[in-house]
């Protein structure tokens, strides 16, 4: 599932450059030219990461970035700052106004991918490209491959990305709610009971491997991966 990038620049050039850069890296491309638009495409698509230019009519990048932050929604999504700034108390401003990195004008298209994909690496783990192993597992999202003891474990899509999720967020309880959020998405509409379905397949997939334990079911809570019995 390809992360979305919420592109918020209001000049057209650097707009259609930053979505080609972006596609082509593999991901989702959503595009506004101000506040007003940013917020409709958070509300519609729910992005994965923000580009945010600091200079925006009406409402600047910073004032949207705080904005942003206030949301319960939108608290935790990884803004990228960009602007033609470079004095360091601009950095500073921008970063206190709770964008997680920035990028200052003009930048190379190779510079801006490295910064997001190292920001996706530090709060979506599951978007990353990286190998996760953990309790006897390795993962490997490039090749959709899960291996136990070098022996490969067919699993679906959903389990492949419900074991994704709970192996780069081990010993952490998630609800039914949560579940259907980080690894179905906002936008899909199914019932909770529907994690429980999945959560079977995966545990049976696991314990037929030699794995039981893994996927801890906490009373009254949800779920939990972990290595601890």
């Amino acid at each position: 599932m390809s992360a979305k990038i919420l592109i918020v620049e209001d000049e057209p050039a650097i707009q259609e450059l930053l979505v080609f850069n972006v596609t082509q890296a593999g991901f989702v491309a959503l595009r506004a030219s101000d506040a007003e638009e940013a917020w409709q495409q958070i509300r519609d698509y729910a992005p994965d990461l923000i580009l945010l230019d600091w200079m925006l009519p009406s409402t600047s990048g910073v004032v949207l970035a705080k904005q942003l932050r206030s949301e319960a929604r939108t608290k935790d999504v990884p803004i990228i700052m960009l602007t033609a700034r470079g004095d360091e108390r601009d950095k500073v401003l921008g970063l206190e106004s709770g964008a997680d990195d920035y990028i200052t004008k003009p930048f190379s298209p190779r510079e801006l991918m490295a910064r997001i994909r190292a920001v996706m690496r530090r709060h979506i783990p599951t978007l990353s490209e990286d190998k996760v192993a953990s309790g006897g597992l390795e993962l490997s999202p490039t090749s959709h491959r899960v291996t136990a003891k070098g022996l490969t474990i067919e699993l679906g899509p959903t389990e492949f990305r419900l074991l994704h999720f709970f192996m780069t967020h081990a010993e952490r309880v998630y609800s039914r709610t949560q579940l259907l959020d980080q690894v179905w998405g906002t936008q899909v509409f199914v019932e909770e009971r529907t994690v429980d379905v999945h959560i079977r397949r995966l545990r049976a997939s696991l314990e037929a491997s030699g794995l039981d334990g893994l996927i801890q079911t906490v009373r009254g809570s949800g779920y939990r991966f972990s290595t601890n019995s």
